[in-house]
Order: structure tokens, then C-alpha cells, then sequence
């Protein structure tokens, strides 16, 4: 055994440069797939993270047209509902319009309460509720852009007409790293007051009721009692969980997502063909040896699993360098897309997927030369031209 790795890693070191490019190759196509890998998992991460208690409610004609306000004491009355509490998105623009970054109305107190994920200091949380004009932001957008607790910045409305001003009263975490923290949050009686000297056409309304449900058995009930109360008023709801929510939103890209899958194999696809030449090549290369090795005695399954062994060894050595370089390639990613993907968490699943597509590689890459090498007749190996 210790003979046949000797031979093995001496094979692997034969040609420098050959094996140094099949390596940037393998490292750059299990880096790709790693990344874009991990690029689907984030877009899905809404869906996995979404609570199976948790009910949202929109207009039943389209997520953009708004709620009266005066539905969530309704909503509250009906009978299995813990809670509820409403947002707005915002869409304003800071400084210029390429700033993009969440923005939401919420009603401070209740939408806390209901989020858990979002952590919020209690010395924040008072000043939050104690400032009209408060925000607070995550910290990966307090980070973006440098927003400390004291600041005043200015978001130019687009569904909001005017500027507006929000004194920053903290900064938020998120329970685990799945969490977006790149969002900004702001009071929505400060939003409202505001619209009613403004635009009063757009006050007293919401866009969203998120709604929290005593029990898992009571959620397919509370969501058709919502929907039931406001049956054939001027604004018809429609309720669904924040999963189903969250797969909406999804499926709106679900083209996209299918694109970079393929496009994630088919890096994989490429990399195995330039393997599999490269193998070839060597094999080619060597068939004198091979024969050789079989006039003095070896089998020709011990030179099958030579080629079968360099091929595997460069592969997991790409590979392995390829699923290093992972983690940071795609949290700097995170960093350069901000708010497009708030977090790139590279998974284990991924990593093992990364790990699976290296070993496949350098299995596939190296039938053929195998075949052939243990084919080949002594007479003919001796006679090939290196």
C-alpha cells in the first residue's frame, strides 16, 4: 500500500505544470459550485426560517395595494389569534437611489414582541419607543454605511412623497446568522401623522397584518376566519402563512434559481472534461511504463488503480482548496452584494456537495485511461512512444 501511494503522489508531481493548471481549474469550478450553491440556499432562506405559527395578511388583489389600519382590532377578536401587529414597506432612497436597503413601518411595541429573531437591546428598545422620529438598524446595514446611535439621516420617499427624517436610536443583531440585519426600522405612527398633513389618501393604512396564531392546529382555521370577515368589503384579505408567503416571493424568481443550479452543474461538467483529458494525457504518456510494470509482475488492476489514484489525489486536493476558499469568497460576496444577499452562510450540505463533486470528478476522469492502461498488451505498451 505504502508503495502504491509513493508511486501515486510521485505521478502526481511528474508534471508540474499540467497538474498546477488541472488545479486552478478544479479549485475556480468547486469554488463556483460551492458559491452558487450557497447563492440558491440564501434566496430559500426567507422559506426555511419562516415561523409555522406566524400568519400574514395582504390585499387579495395585489401585495402593493394597502389595508385599512382599523382591520387589526378585527383581526385581534377572532378567536385563536395570540396577537398581531402591521408594516409598512417604506422604499426610500438615502443619498442616491443605488443605496438600496429595507424599510419598514412597524408598529413598534407589537412587532417586537413578535419577532423574537430580532434582537433589540432594552435600553434601544426604549429610546425606539420613545423617539417618534427613532430607527433602528441592523448591523450589517449600520456597518454599510457607518450609522451610529444619535445619528439623523434622510430618506427621499418614492411611495412616500417628501424627505423624511429618522433619528437612529441603536442598533439590532439577529438570533442567529440567517437573520437579516441589513433593514432598517422606523415607527409607523411617525409615518402616519405625517401622511395625514401630507397625502391623506395614504394614511390609516398597512400593508401587512402579520398575525401570530395560539397553536399550529388552529392556523388553517384563523386564516379562513380572517379572510371570512373582510369577505366582499371594499378590501378583500388574503391570509397564508409566512412560509407560503415567502415561497410567493421565490417563486417570482424561481427561473432565475433554476439558472444558477444548472449553470453550478454545468461548471462541474466542464471541469470533469478537462480532467478527464488531462488524465487521458497522462495516461497516453505513460503506456510503456504500464507495460512494463506489467512484464515485471504487476497486475493490470495495480496500474488501473495508480491513474484511478492520481486522479482521485489532484481532484481532492482541488477540491479541498476549492471548499476552503468557500466561507470567505462568499461572505465577501455578502459584503459587495449588501442588501441583495443580507447573508451568505456557506452549509455543510453545500461543503459535502462540494466534497462529492471533487471525488465524482476524479473517478469519472480516470475510466477510460484505466481502461485502457489495463488493456493495453505488454508488446504493444513497449512499443508506444512515450
Amino acid at each position: 500500500m505504502s508503495q502504491w501511494l509513493t508511486l501515486v503522489a510521485r505521478n502526481v508531481l511528474r508534471h508540474r505544470l499540467r497538474t498546477s493548471l488541472t488545479l486552478v481549474g478544479l479549485v475556480v469550478a468547486i469554488l463556483a459550485f460551492g458559491v452558487l450553491q450557497t447563492v440558491v440556499k440564501t434566496w430559500y432562506a426567507g422559506v426555511d426560517s419562516a415561523v409555522p405559527s406566524r400568519l400574514l395578511t395582504r390585499n387579495a388583489i395585489s401585495f402593493a395595494l394597502p389595508l385599512p389600519q382599523s382591520y387589526q382590532k378585527r383581526i385581534g377578536a377572532i378567536e385563536g389569534v395570540r396577537r398581531v401587529t402591521h408594516m409598512n414597506w417604506f422604499g426610500g432612497i438615502y443619498k442616491d437611489s443605488k443605496n438600496f436597503f429595507p424599510q419598514f413601518a412597524i408598529d413598534a411595541a407589537s412587532y417586537l414582541d413578535m419577532y423574537p429573531e430580532i434582537l433589540v437591546p432594552d435600553e434601544v428598545r426604549r429610546a425606539f419607543l420613545r423617539e417618534r422620529r427613532g430607527a433602528i438598524v441592523g448591523r450589517k446595514l449600520a456597518k454599510r454605511y457607518g450609522f451610529k446611535p444619535g445619528d439623523v439621516i434622510q430618506l427621499r420617499g418614492t411611495i412616500f412623497p417628501g424627505n423624511w427624517e429618522f433619528l437612529i436610536c441603536g442598533v439590532f443583531d439577529g438570533r442567529d446568522p440567517k437573520t437579516d440585519t441589513s433593514q432598517l426600522f422606523f415607527r409607523w405612527d411617525y409615518l402616519n401623522e405625517t401622511l395625514r398633513v401630507r397625502s391623506k389618501a395614504q394614511a390609516d393604512q398597512v400593508g401587512l397584518f402579520a398575525v401570530d396564531v395560539v397553536g399550529l392546529d388552529s392556523v388553517a382555521d384563523v386564516s379562513q376566519a380572517i379572510d371570512e370577515v373582510f369577505r366582499n368589503s371594499l378590501a378583500e384579505t388574503l391570509t397564508e402563512t409566512e412560509r407560503a408567503f415567502q415561497i410567493g416571493f421565490v417563486k417570482q424568481t424561481e427561473a432565475i434559481l433554476i439558472s444558477i443550479r444548472v449553470v453550478s452543474f454545468v461548471v462541474i461538467f466542464i471541469i470533469l472534461a478537462v480532467m478527464a483529458n488531462t488524465m487521458a494525457m497522462t495516461a497516453r504518456e505513460r503506456l510503456r511504463e504500464y507495460a512494463t510494470l506489467k512484464a515485471i509482475g504487476f497486475s493490470p488492476g495495480y496500474v488501473a488503480r495508480l491513474i484511478l489514484g492520481e486522479s482521485i489525489l489532484i481532484a481532492l486536493i482541488g477540491g479541498a482548496i476549492g471548499i476552503g476558499l468557500t466561507p470567505p469568497i462568499a461572505a465577501r460576496l455578502a459584503e459587495l452584494s449588501a442588501t441583495l444577499f443580507p447573508t451568505l452562510i456557506v452549509s455543510v450540505n453545500t461543503v459535502m456537495l462540494q466534497a462529492l463533486a471533487a471525488l465524482v470528478v476524479g473517478i469519472l476522469a480516470a475510466i477510460l485511461p484505466m481502461r485502457r492502461a489495463a488493456r493495453v498488451r505488454i508488446v504493444d505498451g513497449l512499443r508506444a512512444l512515450g
